[in-house]
């Protein structure tokens, strides 16, 4: 039976999700704390990882950083406030599965986690029927031309370096390079180098023998040889230790490798993608990635724009995974109100695409008619500054403000929201927060009608 450890320091929401896991056939524990956690981690195997963000003595980060050390394989999704969605996006660039932003919905857990198990086996499904059911590539001119260049490129031998933020669908145009190559029907490789603990990179990429390091307790053959004939793709590639470029570059140049411990080469024929988030370049002059690799890598680039840039794509994504989420939360969702719109088109998506679907997936779980509404979204994009939002609005209100008083209403109006928001809408805190008392907060609520603005 699958096992999985739910790390939240709230008993309440811990002890829910062990409940919803074990009724839907899963094994599940909980963990109130780090220390024990950490504990539980060395001492068993889990499918999955649950892992609250902010915890008493620890947070998510240091966390993942101590299971991606011990158990490199075990996928683990945070939880996480929309306030910390960009830590989120860190923490991915880290080697987390996936985010889930609170209030926690189990069925998008449950959901969550029913990917993260299969994900081994999905990845490494070079099927092309696969990858055209799951491929979106988007209408706009930069990613027309960029899949111009994914067909020319495929059907050579170069490497190609795939730069873009984190979330921007570096992975997905890895495997349309492979899907649209001779090697489609071998294996395509995936490989995250930022998960992968540094002193064990080398037995990862390329395989170890029995008795060649402690734990060592059999022959292991590493990524190379399980992608031959195929497609390695050696995502944030950045994070590989310098150490180990040293063998990556000759296994790039010579097409041969050697496990760890073992003094015999063995040819290989696989064909190499590799993905950053980092500026390489900028790496180069601070001596971070050796020069010589990097131009091994580069023989051909790809840079994908991030999703604020190419705002075209936002909704054909959005109408794609409005229909996804349909078919796995059992709802009959067809789009997005205006005001809904409006948000995404002008949000930043510092998530890209990955956030994208975050956000869809959670408001078609939440959605209680047949469309998604602006104030069904979350905080993060109904008063993002950067939307033409509630705040934008206010600000331009204050603006054309005909006298002090009006002014000062709109002001204090805006501070009372903005309070609010931090606190979660927690009315006592933020009174406290705002130094007045809960009454005067109310009354103020009420006069302003900012309930309707939640």
């Amino acid at each position: 039976m699958k096992t999985i450890l739910i790390i939240d320091d709230d008993t309440y929401i811990c002890n829910l999700l062990v409940g919803f896991l074990e009724q839907k056939g899963y094994k599940a524990e909980g963990c109130y704390s780090g220390v024990r956690a950490k504990k539980l981690i060395e001492a068993k195997d889990y499918s999955t990882i649950l892992c609250d963000y902010r915890l008493p003595e620890t947070n998510g980060y240091e966390m993942l950083k101590f299971i991606k050390s011990k158990k490199p394989d075990i996928p683990v999704i945070i939880i996480t406030a929309y306030s910390d969605v960009r830590m989120a996006v860190k923490l991915i660039k880290s080697g987390a599965f996936d985010y889930v932003t609170k209030p926690v919905q189990p069925d998008e857990i449950l959901h969550l986690i029913n990917r993260a198990i299969e994900e081994k086996k999905v990845r490494s499904d070079a099927g092309s029927a696969n990858f055209t059911k799951e491929f979106i590539s988007g209408t706009s001119e930069q990613v027309k031309k960029i899949m111009e260049h994914v067909r020319v490129v495929a059907a050579t031998g170069l490497t190609v370096l795939i730069e873009g933020e984190t979330g921007s669908g570096k992975e997905y145009i890895a495997r349309a390079i492979h899907h649209y190559s001779n090697r489609k029907n071998k294996p395509f490789v995936p490989v995250d180098c930022g998960a992968m603990p540094k002193d064990l990179a080398n037995s990862e990429l390329f395989g170890h023998i029995k008795g060649a390091f402690t734990g060592a307790i059999s022959d292991k053959s590493g990524h190379f040889e399980q992608a031959e004939g195929g497609t390695i793709f050696l995502d944030e590639v950045a994070n590989l230790p310098y150490e180990n470029q040293a063998k990556l570059l000759r296994a790039l140049q010579e097409r041969v490798i050697s496990r760890v411990g073992e003094n015999k080469h063995i040819k290989v024929d696989v064909r190499l993608l590799a993905a950053s988030n980092d500026n390489l370049v900028n790496m180069l002059d601070n001596n971070e990635f050796r020069e010589d690799l990097y131009h091994r890598l580069n023989e051909f680039k790809i840079t994908l724009p991030p999703l604020r840039e190419r705002t075209e794509d936002i909704m054909e994504f959005a109408g794609e995974f409005i229909t996804r989420a349909n078919t796995l939360f059992g709802k009959n969702v067809t789009g997005l109100d205006d005001d809904a719109v409006r948000l995404f088109l002008h949000y930043e998506w510092p998530g890209n695409i990955r956030e994208l679907k975050n956000v869809i997936n959670r408001a078609v779980l939440l959605s209680d008619s047949g469309i998604i509404k602006a104030q069904s979204l979350p905080d993060e994009i109904r008063f993002s500054k950067v939307t033409g939002n509630h705040f934008q609005r206010e600000k331009e209100q204050l603006s054309r403000a005909g006298n002090l008083k009006e002014a000062t209403e709109i002001t204090e109006k805006d501070l009372i929201i903005s309070a609010l928001i931090k606190c979660n809408w927690n009315k006592s805190k933020a009174a406290k927060l705002l130094s007045i008392d809960r009454k005067t907060l109310y009354n103020k609520i009420k006069h302003y009608d900012i309930e309707n603005a939640k």
